[in-house]
């Protein structure tokens, strides 16, 4: 009930949304190829069903790799970035001047070098993904107690000791930020790859449908996105309460 009370004025606002939209076209009579209606963009997803779960399928699992890629990247490089001042030195700022390079422009070199399979759109996955773990953990990582660290130094406490009792938990929040961010992007990113190129996915599946003036079609994909990403990035965050409940408290006080 409290989540339900918590969500009403959204759930009242989108509900509202669609049907001042679902009015509009009604009574101003658009053309379903300029502005379908919501319950247009509901009977295309009836209809294409079938489709739409095989394109759907392709591009979660483009996107599910291509995010744990970036996981076990990302972990390992903050990792490096933290322990080793030399790294950060050098690698931090090539990560930020990355980030002004649009995947727009990198995703047709991608198709070049790794051609039109899988690979390169998991690439484009996991590149939107990088970023955003790995610069979240290594603020978390920095953000450890600097008291507990020194108390295990006089312990005699070995790095790894380190990083086990202190170190991880203290950055455990703020990797699953990043992780939450990431999750949002991930579904977004193999719809990029897929959209420059590919043969299966919902990517090419909207861009076929626009050429066909389908714009139902594209507004189901659009739908299928957005709540394939709110889901992903639901798991993560029930994930986040399960694994570090203390998280939760700390941000309620």
């Amino acid at each position: 009930m409290k989540k339900i009370k918590n969500h009403y004025p959204a759930l009242l606002m989108i509900v509202f949304g669609l049907l001042l939209w679902e009015f509009f076209v009604r009574l101003s009579q658009v053309d379903i190829w300029i502005l379908p209606a919501p319950t247009d963009i509901i009977q295309a997803m009836v209809k294409q069903y079938p489709i739409l779960l095989d394109h759907t399928l392709i591009t979660l699992y483009e996107a599910l790799v291509g995010f744990l890629l970036a996981v076990i990247v990302a972990l390992f490089l903050a990792l490096l970035i933290d322990s080793f001042s030399f790294f950060k030195r050098g690698f931090y700022p090539i990560l930020v001047a990355s980030q002004t390079i649009p995947i727009i422009a990198i995703a047709p070199l991608l198709l070049i070098w790794f051609g039109y399979g899988l690979l390169p759109k998991i690439v484009v996955v996991a590149l939107v993904c990088f970023f955003p773990i790995v610069l979240n953990t290594i603020d978390g990582l920095n953000q450890a107690d600097s008291g507990l660290i020194s108390l295990l130094h006089t312990m005699n406490a070995t790095k790894w000791q380190i990083y086990k009792k202190v170190r991880f938990p203290s950055a455990l929040p703020s990797l699953f930020s990043g992780l939450r961010i990431a999750a949002t992007y991930s579904i977004m990113g193999a719809v990029i790859g897929e959209w420059l190129g590919a043969n299966k996915g919902l990517g090419i599946y909207m861009k076929n449908s626009s050429h066909s003036f389908l714009t139902a079609q594209v507004f189901a994909a659009i739908l299928i996105i957005v709540l394939t990403s709110i889901l992903f990035f639901s798991f993560l965050l029930l994930l986040e309460q399960k694994l570090i409940p203390w998280a939760k408290l700390n941000q309620e006080d």
